[in-house]
């Protein structure tokens, strides 16, 4: 089969389906850790191992007789399984435009070389049966290398499959029942990591939430019933809400700190805030309670004091953001809304944030410590995080700043090694402190090589219980792994004046 443009279009259906799994699948929808996607992930599974199938035997081989009856069945089978796997798609998740697209192009390019294949294999099935040895040189070394990604993936695909059932995190109305039942709530910020979660939990706990976004399609993914609204004037005057939770913002640490990216950083922030203000203005009857979000990065970049809510702040880029969000806030404040600021730590769940973006590599060994591995990182879990701000809307005692944080905050090489232990997987590698400066500039030094110790001072004194106050078993938890009596030992061992992660 030395036929160049053949090998050309299996280049290009390479490429396309490495950007697709890498892109799509790992990282913008992170299937492997989507508990809705266990039949996707199988035919994943079923697929990239026929592929690693295909690759070898066209590189290596020239399958005669029986052999090409069987290549041939299974370059079918890839067929109905793809289309099976566009049916299962569909009906589980909404497919981002440009992965579409990339579907439509593999698709197209696989006809291509059945086309091209087709009088070769029809050839080769007459022949005697017999795998003849065949070498096309650096084809033969592209196809092999195709061959060992798949067969990882494939691999990966249908272990996850296997834990999704795992990841199933329970009834999520169980998350707000510190709330009187039947509240009126409007989220901005609802489309986002923590707004769907808690999106999640006020519908299933019945009660009324409208979101307000600018992004319809990203809506429609949300929890229903639920009320979607492009602008804060479709609100009517006589309308009553009985919190409003505030969470909208341009992400923080997902592009460098250009002067454009500092403005929309802050503005967003501020200008959700405002609008909400002018709309608690005119409505005949106010909100009892606005819950802001606000962030630990309002401290600055501090070392290892213990920081609670009563401590100062340092000058820094994250404080300023979070300065002049808080003092947004104050002006609803001063209209006689009870306001909660909470600022935020970082927030772990497989659906979004921080830990998500590490899943994979970690997975696939490529964790490590950022910089020196000193700095802190005050975290909490998502579901936690769900019940702090159900817990601030119940409680009328509780106003101005909390911390929204878990007690025990870890050390960056601590929490590489914790979720290095969940996951099973080695964290070998060491990413230094002036390859993330050189590389991501400011934000790098701010948001992976500083840090703060924040606790939740105010939360205990109120009496709120954290389900997740430790580290490790709170990844065990979130990644559907069994916590096994060797960990439980490991925990009750001794930390030897060390950041206690377990």
């Amino acid at each position: 089969m030395d036929n160049p443009i053949l090998w050309t279009l299996i280049s290009i259906q390479v490429f396309m389906g490495a950007f697709d799994t890498l892109f799509h699948h790992e990282g913008t929808e992170r299937l492997a850790w989507r508990a809705s996607q266990k039949t996707e992930l199988r035919l994943h599974g079923i697929r990239n191992l026929f592929y690693a199938v295909i690759f070898l035997c066209f590189g290596w081989f020239e399958p005669h007789g029986v052999f090409t009856i069987v290549l041939s069945a299974i370059l079918v089978l890839e067929v109905f399984i793809t289309l099976w796997d566009f049916v299962e798609e569909d009906l589980t998740r909404r497919l981002p435009g440009s992965e579409r697209i990339n579907h439509t192009l593999l698709a197209l390019n696989y006809g291509a070389i059945l086309a091209l294949a087709a009088p070769y294999l029809w050839s080769w099935a007459f022949l005697p049966t017999a795998l003849v040895p065949v070498s096309y040189g650096w084809w033969s070394v592209m196809a092999t290398l195709s061959a060992v990604g798949v067969g990882l993936f494939s691999a990966r695909d249908l272990v996850a499959a296997l834990r999704c059932d795992h990841l199933d995190r329970g009834d999520p109305a169980g998350l707000v029942t510190d709330m009187p039942p039947g509240q009126r709530v409007l989220i901005t910020g609802g489309t986002g990591f923590i707004g769907r979660r808690l999106v999640q939990a006020l519908v299933a706990g019945g009660h009324y939430v409208t979101v307000f976004t600018r992004n319809i399609e990203t809506a429609a993914t949300l929890s229903h019933p639920v009320r979607i609204i492009t602008s804060l004037d479709q609100i009517h005057d006589t309308e009553r809400f009985d919190a409003i939770v505030n969470l909208a913002g341009e992400p923080v640490a997902n592009w460098f700190w250009t002067a454009k990216k500092r403005a929309r950083i802050v503005e967003s922030r501020v200008a959700a805030t405002e609008a909400l203000r002018m709309l608690i203005q005119r409505l005949r009857q106010k909100p009892e309670c606005l819950i802001n979000g606000s962030a630990i990065g309002w401290y600055g970049l501090r070392g290892d004091e213990t920081l609670t809510e009563t401590s100062g702040a340092e000058p820094a880029f994250v404080h300023d953001v979070c300065q002049a969000w808080e003092q947004a806030a104050d002006k609803i404040a001063q209209s006689g809304v009870r306001v909660v600021v909470l600022r935020i730590g970082l927030v772990l769940g497989v659906d979004g944030g921080m830990l998500a973006r590490l899943l994979t590599p970690f997975e696939f060994c490529g964790g490590g410590v950022f910089g020196t591995g000193q700095q802190w990182m005050p975290w909490i879990a998502l579901d936690d995080m769900i019940r702090v701000i159900a817990f601030s809307l119940a409680r009328q005692d509780i106003d101005g700043v909390i911390n929204a944080t878990a007690p025990e905050p870890v050390r960056n090489v601590d929490f590489t090694q914790s979720l290095s232990r969940v996951l099973q997987r080695p964290a070998l590698l060491r990413f230094p402190g002036w390859l993330i400066s050189c590389g991501l500039g400011e934000m790098g030094r701010e948001t992976m090589l500083s840090g703060q110790r924040v606790v939740p001072m105010r939360l205990q004194q109120h009496g709120f219980s954290f389900v997740h106050p430790r580290l490790t078993p709170a990844l065990f938890a979130m990644t559907g792994r069994k916590h096994d009596q060797s960990e439980r030992r490991r925990q009750k061992a001794p930390s030897n004046g060390r950041s206690v992660t377990d």
